[in-house]
Order: C-alpha cells, then sequence, then structure tokens
C-alpha cells in the first residue's frame, strides 16, 4: 500500500474512511496554504453540504492524533492544519495581513544543527516560526 496520500496513511493506520472524511483528507491534501477548521469546513461543504463543522473538527482532530495532520498556532488565536508528511520548511507570519510564507534556509538548518550539538544535543527536529512585517522601501 503506498502511503503518499492523507488518505492512504490514514487507512494504513487502520482509520475507517468515511465520505466525509475523504473528502476533507482530499481538501487538506490538494491545500497549499495552511487552513483553520472553519476554512476546511467552508471548502468541505462546497463540495458536499452535509459535512458538519463537528465532523470536520472530529476529523482534523483524528487526523491529528494519527499524525497525519500537524497542528500549527501562529498566535492569532486560529488553530490551522498542513500534512505532517510534507517536505521539512519554516514559516514566516506577516502580521499585517497573516499570510503564512513557507521557506527552507540551508543555512539555519546548519545553525541549528551546530546549536545542538554545541549544547550536547543531536537534533530530532525543530519548529521555526518567524514573525514580521514588510519592510516599508524609500523610493
Amino acid at each position: 500500500m503506498t502511503t503518499d496520500t492523507i488518505i492512504s496513511r490514514c487507512e494504513a493506520h487502520g482509520l475507517r474512511m468515511t465520505g466525509p472524511r475523504r473528502t476533507i483528507a482530499r481538501i487538506l491534501q490538494e491545500s497549499d496554504d495552511h487552513p483553520d477548521v472553519e476554512e476546511l469546513h467552508a471548502r468541505a461543504n462546497a463540495l458536499d453540504s452535509r459535512i458538519s463543522l463537528a465532523t470536520v473538527y472530529r476529523t482534523v482532530k483524528l487526523f491529528e492524533e494519527s499524525g497525519i495532520l500537524d497542528r500549527l498556532e501562529f498566535g492569532d488565536g486560529r488553530a490551522r492544519y498542513e500534512d505532517a508528511d510534507r517536505e521539512h520548511h519554516d514559516h514566516l507570519i506577516d502580521l499585517n495581513t497573516g499570510e503564512v510564507i513557507e521557506f527552507c534556509d540551508p543555512e539555519i538548518e546548519a545553525l541549528q544543527e551546530k546549536i545542538a550539538q554545541k549544547l550536547g544535543y543531536r537534533l530530532k527536529g525543530h519548529k521555526l516560526e518567524l514573525y514580521g512585517v514588510p519592510i516599508k522601501r524609500e523610493r
């Protein structure tokens, strides 16, 4: 069994995949942003108006507890979600707009490894979130 989609990983974890769960999993798989539950509900509801907000809440909780989704909190009071099996990346959050910019910088990655090693640790994972506002450019 392939484990390259959220649905296939759910099935590999033995989760019962109902129609609504499949719809929510597909939406998450196709998302290139970091939707919160309300946004997931709006997208799911556009495809199947019978999917309730409660169903979306229960589904993301189940997927998160199964290690299929990562829960992200960027300080705006909303939990957002992304596929836990995505390539490693860090986040820059625009405090003016709430836009979340994904990035990966080899120098930052190397520095984190170096710091962990200096402190006597082997790094097993990390999460970096930067919060900022755009720099106003003079003309």
